[in-house]
């Protein structure tokens, strides 16, 4: 079995592609601009372009066939429409990466299936992956464009700690504010429910439905079963450090009114993810692929991924001042009009 990955060195992509090599025997092809080579396996044929120079890509694969192509980095439709336009006739699959952000905001109910309503008025990013979804599907049903859509949500690697309220520069900050015993911002209450998925567990379900005729023309939600509070979420971080984590909560509305001049959307991944309560119900994708099941617990995960963050700080300790000065300036102005009442 041929398969080519579009990007194939990210977060979800890597594990990926390190099973089908390592594991399922697959030849993998990755077409990406070369910019990550050190998470390439050994075997792993690369060609070097950038897709959205769609010339260049047509005639590197101009006499290439694939039993599956698969999209981590398209985000807007016209993406997936050059997508289209390169690969039909030469794959028996496609799959695109969309995201379970795109589910009905504000939830309609909490139990996600794929059968849950796609619309997030909070957003753009979510809305463009619907609309990619859209397309692909709409050649399936009129042409047979062999289209597989897959929707992860909060997936992470060794490299990262998992958390809700971040800066630009991922979550190191966050976890700097834990080892100083700091306080904590954490989203509402802390009290809704959030579900984390180890790459390596996304990798099984991903690569079950890779060459599966029971995936064409269908969207298959893939997470983790284990679902925690984000107050738990954090409590394991913190655990893990062995410090007292010192929370601190504040309504996701407010930090996406204090956040948005900053530059951080909080109403997108806030209001339009991350402070939705969201239970997933993979019945769907586990009866197409049996295999599928968490194998790596939210505290194993994390401490899988302190062990690496730790070990490489210039890697991965990236930090991130602006953030840090934020998150005392809104405690502090919180603070203070509790004060003045």
């Amino acid at each position: 079995m041929k398969a080519l990955f579009i990007g194939g060195t990210g977060t979800i992509s890597t594990a990926i592609v390190k099973r089908l090599i390592q594991e399922l025997n697959w030849e993998v092809w990755i077409l990406n601009r070369g910019s990550r080579t050190q998470a390439v396996p050994e075997g792993v044929h690369q060609i070097i372009a950038d897709i959205h120079d769609e010339a260049a890509v047509a005639e590197a694969i101009k006499d290439m066939t694939f039993d599956a192509v698969c999209e981590f980095i398209g985000y807007h439709v016209e993406d997936v429409e050059r997508d289209y336009r390169l690969f039909q006739g030469k794959t028996k699959q496609y799959i695109f990466t969309s995201t379970a952000s795109a589910y009905h905001k504000p939830a309609a109910n909490y139990l996600i299936t794929e059968g849950t309503t796609l619309a997030n008025p909070h957003w753009q990013y979510s809305r463009d992956k619907i609309a990619c979804e859209e397309f692909l599907m709409d050649k399936y049903r009129k042409e047979g464009f062999p289209v597989t859509i897959v929707r992860p949500s909060h997936t992470y690697d060794e490299r990262r700690i998992p958390l809700g309220v971040h800066g630009k520069n991922g979550s190191w900050q966050v976890v700097q504010r834990m080892i100083e015993e700091k306080p904590v911002i954490i989203h509402g209450d802390g009290s809704s429910l959030w579900t984390m998925t180890f790459n390596t567990d996304f990798a099984i379900g991903y690569t079950g439905l890779m060459g599966n005729r029971h995936a064409i023309g269908e969207a298959f939600q893939i997470t983790g079963d284990e679902t925690l509070t984000w107050n738990q979420i954090y409590q394991t971080s913190a655990d893990a450090l062995g410090v007292t984590l010192h929370p601190y909560h504040v309504a996701s509305d407010y930090l996406s009114a204090v956040g948005d001049k900053y530059g951080y959307d909080f109403e997108g991944k806030l209001t339009g993810d991350k402070s939705v309560s969201v239970v997933f119900d993979n019945t769907k994708l586990k009866r197409v692929v049996p295999d599928m099941r968490t194998t790596v617990r939210l505290d194993q995960g994390v401490r899988i991924a302190l062990d690496y963050v730790l070990s490489h700080p210039e890697e991965c300790q990236i930090p991130d001042p602006e953030f840090d000065a934020w998150c005392d300036r809104v405690i502090n102005a919180l603070e203070s009009s509790k004060a003045g009442i």
